[in-house]
């Protein structure tokens, strides 16, 4: 019996390393990697600017706490504010825990706001996290039951539905902020439509409160802008971010501005390693590396010709529903569950997921090269005509 926690079906495969946007496995068989961990690994693996900046920074310098100041988290917050139109930053070490300080930070401000049971809007089929808090907040049942009870304070919509929000808005005086992912990913890669989110945004201004968006998978570059909320003529008062933002190095952000990004001061959060040197010194280096090689463009670009190819290959396909997504965050939604081809893609040397049970979710790395896209989605298509 295994030492760890069974927390995890995980498939029967041990990578040993990893080199651009391929895996290989401790028998020397290589996969395409067409979920990046997660949306993690969008520079793809053994990136030789992460690498070099994990190096560097290793031997010299790794951790020294939050008690003194860190030159490599003031770099890379100055990095995130700039690009994201934010004004300050958190350092955490997930997007759990992200999404975490943006609730306490929304709870915090209500107090402020002389509001005794401070509320947060969140949404139907929402991912935000497996803490209590985000557990709470999250729009997911299945994973809910068994840690009841959830923690109070949050109220729910459907998403892109603009009317229940201003109902909540008309009988709820105690909402303080909107939570909201631009796209969601695991519940099945749903858009947030641009009008819904401008009208959160106009409804936000209205009712002092503050839109907060969880970015955790669909930021750094994935969407085609650095951050998909950009897309989409939005700005927020709280941005999460996580996941792609260390390319693999644990790393979370909750960054903020306006009357959010003073809300917090000394002693009312903070964590042991959030934003320690070697955490930021990766994280600087991705940020630079998808600015700098305009890889959010790319992800644009990417995403147009693979989700073409798919198109194209799965035009007189019956079990098709719609494929659906922006950039290089694509789902591939079939007309019934189809969970059993993420292990026949593992033996065809594929890397992908499902979620919300009937959902391709394609997260490949933002440096695939067109072949390599090709190759993505000639393979996805033979295992898609196969099932039945």
């Amino acid at each position: 019996m295994s030492a760890l926690m069974q927390t995890y079906a995980r498939l029967p495969v041990t990578f040993s390393h990893g080199e651009g946007v391929y895996l290989f496995d401790t028998d020397g068989r290589r996969y395409l990697d067409a979920l990046c961990g997660i949306s993690v690994t969008n520079l793809g693996h053994a990136h030789p600017a992460v690498t070099a900046a994990i190096r560097e920074q290793s031997g010299r310098l790794l951790h020294t706490s939050n008690l003194y100041h860190i030159a490599a988290q003031e770099e890379l917050a100055t990095a995130l504010t700039a690009v994201s139109g934010m004004e300050t930053a958190f350092f955490c070490n997930s997007g759990a825990e992200a999404n975490e300080a943006a609730i306490k930070l929304a709870r915090l401000y209500g107090h402020q706001r002389s509001i005794d049971k401070p509320t947060v809007i969140v949404f139907e089929n929402a991912f935000h996290g497996r803490t209590l808090a985000t557990l709470s907040a999250t729009g997911n049942r299945k994973i809910q039951a068994g840690f009841e009870p959830l923690v109070s304070g949050f109220t729910r919509a459907p998403l892109n539905d603009l009317e229940a929000v201003r109902q909540i808005a008309a009988n709820n005086p105690d909402v303080v902020a909107v939570l909201v992912e631009p796209i969601q990913g695991e519940g099945g890669i749903r858009e947030a439509e641009p009008e819904f989110m401008q009208g959160l945004r106009a409804l936000c201004d209205q009712q002092q409160w503050l839109l907060m968006l969880d970015e955790v998978q669909c930021g750094n570059g994935r969407a085609g802008d650095y951050f998909a909320c950009q897309g989409m003529g939005v700005v927020a008062d709280v941005i999460t971010t996580a996941k792609g933002l260390g390319n693999g190095v644990p790393i979370g952000a909750c960054l903020a501005r306006g009357p959010a990004a003073t809300v917090f001061t000394a002693g009312n959060h903070g964590s042991t390693y959030g934003g320690n040197p070697l955490a930021c010194a990766a994280g600087l280096a991705v940020v630079n590396t998808v600015v700098n090689e305009q890889l959010a463009a790319r992800a644009t670009a990417a995403g147009a010709r693979l989700r073409q190819h798919l198109q194209d290959g799965l035009a007189d396909y019956p079990g098709l529903v719609e494929i659906r997504g922006r950039g290089l965050m694509l789902g591939v939604q079939l007309h019934r569950d189809c969970g059993e081809l993420v292990a026949r893609a593992l033996a065809a040397g594929l890397l992908i997921n499902v979620t919300a049970g009937h959902t391709i979710r394609l997260l490949p790395p933002l440096i695939c090269s067109d072949a390599e896209l090709d190759e993505l989605a000639a393979g996805l298509v033979t295992l898609i005509r196969d099932f039945d």
